[in-house]
């Protein structure tokens, strides 16, 4: 038997008022003239956070507008851009949720591997490592800080570029950083954590590896959202590390019906990620029933609005074209369902599902 050989992050960070130590984290790793790239998100723009980041020499802060989820085109552009302007760079320093640490994994990569991101969708595809590269959380639950993977949007699909060059060379867990995240976004990518567990936990890839960090994930979430009222400071760390185990559960598993019908989802209205699997979960009972029903509960008691009725006007074409999208992620299905999930999740079936949403 063939067992995965898992490239983890190298190293790790953790504390209220970590980032503080980002000067010194980055000083080894600077290279001659060459500056370091910091990717904030939009949303800081005007806000403390980008008068405390440790711009040295010719470094530069670029608010990425993450609006729309990563698509490959902005990828593409950006990694042109520093090229054209750098040539090279020290390293890259992504700040923000799950999209502006994607951006900055894919760029960083782009820098240093020929051709569209676009081509190297899918699994392994990379061959050269990119740039020195840090996860800087504002936002928890997308385990993107940890996965080996970033999720782009590219011409034909919705897939990510999944290779051992991926993760992350230093993430800087700082809980303070995501003290002021709007409470529905907040819940939404704790969501997105909650709903990686079930699928990790429930899924044909399970092994005590993952099922470790998933149980782990899964109680820190029921901390939050089904036991605690209200927000404080507690709950930003126990979301950082629920975020943290969640994306080490699926790292060595996978997720499931949930990501791979909202990837379609996606692709095609620009649903953004978090949003997504929760308008799926609210329909998965046949797959999840537990943890539907636990889902349901959390959304109740937290007065969430999900939204309902999105695929109501789409046409033929453009539901054949989600069921594409989200057919081709075989490995998800294979998880979900077993070795003979094409039996299971037929196009009709699938096609229901998405008239459901």
């Amino acid at each position: 038997m063939q067992f995965k050989n898992l490239k983890l992050v190298d190293y790790v960070v953790y504390g209220r008022g970590a980032f503080n130590q980002l000067d010194e984290i980055l000083a080894p790793r600077r290279k001659d003239n060459f500056p370091m790239i910091f990717f904030l998100d939009h949303y800081f723009i005007g806000k403390p956070l980008a008068g405390r980041i440790p711009l040295r020499g010719k470094d530069k802060i670029v608010y990425v507008d993450v609006t729309q989820e990563p698509k490959t085109k902005q990828v593409d552009a950006l990694a042109a851009e520093l090229k054209a302007e750098f040539g090279e760079v020290s390293g890259i320093i992504g700040i923000g949720g799950g999209s502006a640490m994607d951006l900055a994994k894919a760029v960083s990569l782009m820098m240093t591997n020929p051709g569209s991101s676009a081509d190297y969708q899918g699994w392994d595809l990379v061959k050269v490592p990119g740039f020195f590269k840090v996860g800087i959380p504002t936002l928890s639950g997308t385990g993107a800080e940890v996965s080996r993977t970033t999720v782009l949007t590219g011409p034909t699909r919705k897939l990510g570029m999944n290779s051992d060059f991926t993760p992350f060379n230093q993430i800087v867990l700082d809980p303070e950083l995501t003290k002021n995240a709007p409470a529905n976004q907040r819940f939404y990518t704790g969501m997105d954590c909650y709903i990686h567990c079930i699928e990790s936990l429930e899924g044909t890839y399970l092994n005590e590896f993952s099922k470790s960090y998933g149980e782990k994930a899964l109680d820190l979430c029921r901390k939050i959202y089904v036991e605690k009222t209200g927000w404080d400071e507690e709950s930003d760390e126990q979301l950082m590390m629920a975020s943290y185990a969640g994306g080490m559960s699926i790292a060595y598993s996978q997720v499931g019906v949930a990501h791979a019908v909202s990837y379609g989802l996606s692709y095609l209205l620009g649903t953004k990620h978090g949003i997504g699997n929760c308008i799926v979960m609210n329909h998965l009972e046949e797959y999840y029933p537990a943890g539907v029903e636990e889902f349901k509960f959390m959304v109740e008691k937290n007065k969430i609005e999900i939204p309902t009725g999105i695929c109501a006007n789409l046409t033929e074409p453009q539901f054949d074209e989600m069921i594409n999208i989200s057919l081709s992620l075989k490995p998800l299905w294979e998880n979900a369902l077993g070795s003979n999930w094409e039996s299971i999740m037929t196009r009709e079936k699938l096609r229901a599902l998405y008239n459901r949403l």
